[in-house]
């Protein structure tokens, strides 16, 4: 009887396998805007960060400015600044990059989306920039909205 045992378990897991599998592709991203940390470059004597945007929501967003903090390895505050990430239509994807002078890449650690400092939509102030954001990061350096 010992080898009904053994698939008795095999079938038990596969279930529960089985059942993780349908829950993720149930699982819909929350609508809003994702912004990805892709790059960091050194330019010169400036760091190039590079993201990718996508609006996941059903409106295009007119333009979305989002107020940055970044932070050094040690998690001290090295500088607030806006990033101006301009228009994003529905559902396309988008690369912005923005040059951080005097900084090499390897002094920041990790990076704070703070908050919209603008965010419209169809020409009106709108809360969709934060609502919604998922921050994710391709670097050793993140980020977090």
């Amino acid at each position: 009887m010992q080898p009904y045992r053994h698939i008795g378990a095999s079938l038990a897991t596969a279930a529960v396998l089985f059942a993780t599998a349908a829950q993720a592709q149930d699982a819909t991203p929350p609508a809003g805007v994702s912004l990805e940390l892709n790059a960091a470059d050194l330019v010169g004597e400036a760091c190039r960060i590079t993201f990718v945007a996508t609006n996941t929501s059903a409106a295009p967003i007119d333009r979305a400015v989002y107020e940055t903090v970044l932070f050094n390895a040690d998690g001290g505050v090295m500088m607030l600044t806006l990033f101006d990430f301009g228009a994003l239509p529905v559902d396309v994807p988008r690369v912005r990059q923005f040059q951080i002078a005097d900084t090499a890449c390897g002094r920041i650690g990790s990076l704070l989306i703070n908050g919209a400092g603008t965010c419209t939509v169809d020409g009106e102030a709108s809360d969709l920039c934060t609502t919604g954001l998922a921050a994710s990061s391709r670097l050793d350096i993140g980020l977090q909205g």
